[in-house]
């Protein structure tokens, strides 16, 4: 590589690094004036460097990069599929009480567990603030960046109130903590102490994990007598401009419109207000409300259609 390409990155990234040290000290001062304590911030934010890794993964979101079906393949395999089965018949006891509780089915639970971490099996190991600085400075879109700066805040929170150091806190990428990857705000407005031994440990604690996935979703307003939604077929000459989840409609005026069940057949006759979706102009999907509270847990209509079908597998 020529020498004064060499020197051109070194002095862009010292450039970088210079601009992301500016605003880690207008951060630390905004985040002093909301209670933090001097201590915290010290052991979490002194000799902070923005990631170029961090920065090129959020970047490379897959609804940009890679087709529903082939998402829907790594998603959702004959495999995990299996392994799901087989986690919902050993853990039904503790799933159906809490689900009774938080009124969501277990098939849902056990979707979001298994795509959101393979079971426990990959929590993440990035560390989760030096993670979401680099994402509050540097994320392309402001809506973005302001997301981050927030979740930013709420990591430093859990931090002072779970009494746990910095280098303990690892996580996704994107700064997503535990077997059920709650974000840091939803952490410390959600997660769930099932057992009551004093830790909502989502790391570790399977009954903690559960019914925090459940108020999640509770929360956000899931109705336990409905479903996500369902694959259908569209008549030929569909109007592209019903596709989207702006436009609600009854799901008889879907019907009436000539909207059908994937195999051809009517759709429900109940009273249910229904979107269409189709990401990337192959499948369509009906989806329901439930659908919305998925997107509230992840935005991506990707995701929201993998844990759908998964969970509907799990069930058959």
């Amino acid at each position: 590589m020529p020498i004064a390409f060499c020197l051109l990155l070194t002095a862009g990234a010292f450039a970088q690094e210079q601009g992301f040290a500016s605003w880690l000290d207008q951060f630390r001062q905004e985040a002093q004036a909301q209670g933090l304590s001097a201590r915290i911030l010290d052991l979490a934010l002194v000799g902070l460097k923005p990631s170029a890794r961090i920065l090129a993964l959020e970047e490379g979101q897959p609804e940009h990069t890679i087709t529903l079906a082939t998402y829907l393949r790594r998603m959702v395999p004959a495999s995990r599929i299996k392994a799901a089965r087989q986690r919902l018949a050993r853990h039904r006891p503790l799933l159906e009480k809490i689900s009774a509780q938080y009124g969501v089915q277990p098939q849902f639970i056990v979707a979001l567990w298994a795509i959101e971490s393979d079971f426990g099996r990959n929590m993440g190991k990035t560390p989760v603030v030096g993670a979401l600085a680099t994402l509050a400075y540097g994320a392309k879109r402001p809506e973005r960046r302001a997301l981050f700066r927030t979740e930013l805040l709420a990591a430093l929170r859990l931090l002072e109130r779970e009494n746990l150091p910095p280098r303990k806190l690892t996580g996704s990428w994107a700064g997503a903590l535990g077997q059920c990857q709650f974000m840091p705000s939803n952490f410390l407005a959600l997660a769930v102490d099932y057992d009551q031994d004093q830790r909502r440990d989502i790391w570790h604690t399977q009954a903690d994990v559960f019914a925090s996935i459940a108020h999640f979703l509770s929360q956000k307003g899931w109705s336990l007598d409905q479903t996500w939604g369902r694959e259908v077929k569209l008549p030929a000459g569909f109007d592209q401009g019903l596709i989207g989840l702006e436009v609600e409609k009854p799901l008889k005026d879907w019907q009436e419109l000539g909207v059908r069940r994937a195999e051809g057949g009517d759709l429900p006759s109940r009273d249910l207000s229904a979107s269409l979706v189709r990401p990337d102009q192959g499948r369509a999907f009906l989806v329901y409300g439930n659908f919305r509270v998925l997107r509230e847990w992840n935005r991506s209509t990707y995701f929201g259609l993998a844990v759908g079908q998964l969970a509907d597998r799990i069930a058959q």
